[in-house]
């Protein structure tokens, strides 16, 4: 049986230095939910520094949600620095499939070699060449309809891709898992899917992608179980889900975690 809480563990004990490249919308919250589950983040997007930056951060996120022209050739030297240093990244496809130039982006930055892509299921399909039926930023597709899509980006591309839902599906081409944490209000709150992002490039550092993707996914749900307790809505869950991050224990994560085989 797998010790999942020793991936948040590591993760806290590494204090990563993560360079998010995202959008408008989720700087302060991601900003905010990388503090309290215990790594450092830094929002640096400039197109002067986001390569030197990337020389020096632990990882990398990038997030197309509100991508314009500047922040895409910040997006591509800091995807190309982390790619030559070997600093793990994340791609977070936002709306990929929505216009020809999110898909122009997101299909540019795959081709940079991404350790992980994280979507939902359109936005996985999209990537995947299959056709999608998103709806701007949101999934209209379920996360079971993009598993074959997600096997084969995976083989194509060679990250390991996670498809988030419901119920989560992360997969390198060859070994799938799926994750059940989570609870109905987290979509609820803009921003907490972009910052599941950050949490699993935190994840990423040192530790194998495969399991460590599985774990920061399984960490960030149990989290929400825990925050939805106490909440009377989405605006008192917001808060309680960031107390959750900190709260959580990798005893908690490690009986709290709801992962099987796919």
């Amino acid at each position: 049986m797998t010790d999942w809480g020793c991936y948040l563990s590591t993760m806290r004990a590494t204090a990563p230095l993560v360079q998010n490249i995202t959008n408008y919308v989720a700087m302060n919250v991601m900003a905010n939910v990388l503090l309290a589950s215990g790594a450092s983040p830094a929002m640096a997007h400039a197109v002067e520094e986001a390569s030197d930056f990337a020389g020096l951060a632990q990882a990398l996120t990038i997030n197309i949600g509100t991508a314009s022209g500047p922040w895409i050739a910040s997006m591509w030297a800091a995807a190309e620095t982390a790619r030559a240093k070997g600093t793990p990244w994340v791609l977070d496809p936002v709306a990929a499939g929505a216009t020809a130039f999110r898909r122009e982006t997101s299909n540019r930055l795959v081709a940079l070699k991404p350790t992980v892509i994280r979507g939902n299921a359109s936005e996985i399909l999209a990537l995947s060449g299959a056709a999608a039926q998103g709806k701007g930023a949101d999934a209209a597709d379920d996360v079971h309809m993009a598993e074959d899509g997600a096997r084969a980006l995976a083989r194509s591309s060679g990250a390991v891709v996670a498809v988030t839902g419901p119920e989560d599906f992360v997969t390198d081409g060859d070994t799938a898992w799926r994750i059940a944490n989570g609870h109905p209000l987290m979509p609820k709150v803009t921003a907490l899917g972009c910052s599941l992002t950050g949490v699993v490039g935190a994840f990423l550092v040192g530790q194998p992608r495969l399991e460590a993707t599985v774990a920061a996914l399984a960490y960030f749900g149990l989290a929400g179980e825990r925050a939805a307790k106490g909440a009377k809505g989405p605006g008192s869950f917001a808060v309680a889900f960031i107390d959750a991050l900190h709260n959580l224990t990798p005893e908690d994560l490690s009986h709290g975690a709801k992962v099987r085989p796919a």
